[in-house]
């Protein structure tokens, strides 16, 4: 359906991302090179997606300065199972934040379908792949015009004006990511 290649910014990061679709899902299917802070890293990460763009599971290998991680997660009913263990502080969200790609943007934007000039607040699964971290964060979302959003972290006030394309695909993130190329 659409491959292409994010910069990241911030991240000193290259992804090469591919976007598959069928009759009940989305399948995302990325890998993510880059170097931070003298880290350097390899990621790649799978999630299926259902048609409302909510999370379904996910699965997400690390190898930073040599260290390989693995996180899996997948949705079971209203609960996360995250590396075989359920997370009752997770229940009932319906999306990711992946800290290395502009990409888990598009799951909320995709499935509130805001109208212009109105917002919502989600909660969401953060994950911190540099830092092995994983936490519940609060986040929200706001259109502003028909493919720009403004992105509110709600606990740290960061904010950001995202550029969007057609399918939702986050094209500039200022200062973190931005598209380079696609198919």
């Amino acid at each position: 359906m659409k491959t292409l290649i994010w910069k990241g910014i911030f991240y000193q990061s290259l992804e090469y991302f591919n976007l598959q679709s069928d009759d009940k899902n989305y399948t995302v299917e990325s890998k993510i090179i880059g170097c931070l802070k003298n880290k350097i890293y390899n990621v790649e990460y799978k999630i299926r997606i259902d048609k409302d763009w909510i999370i379904q599971g996910f699965l997400i290998e690390s190898e930073i300065d040599r260290v390989k991680r693995t996180l899996a997660g997948k949705k079971i009913q209203d609960q996360w199972e995250i590396n075989n263990v359920i997370n009752p502080e997770f229940n009932n969200f319906k999306f990711i934040d992946i800290s290395l790609t502009p990409f888990t943007n598009t799951l909320p934007i995709n499935n509130l379908k805001l109208s212009e000039n109105s917002s919502q607040k989600i909660d969401v699964i953060y994950i911190d792949v540099l830092n092995h971290h994983i936490r519940p964060v609060q986040q929200q979302y706001t259109r502003t015009s028909v493919n720009q959003y403004l992105y509110e972290n709600i606990e740290n006030d960061f904010k950001a004006e995202i550029s969007i394309d057609e399918t939702g695909l986050v094209t500039v993130y200022p200062k973190l990511f931005e598209k380079m190329a696609e198919l």
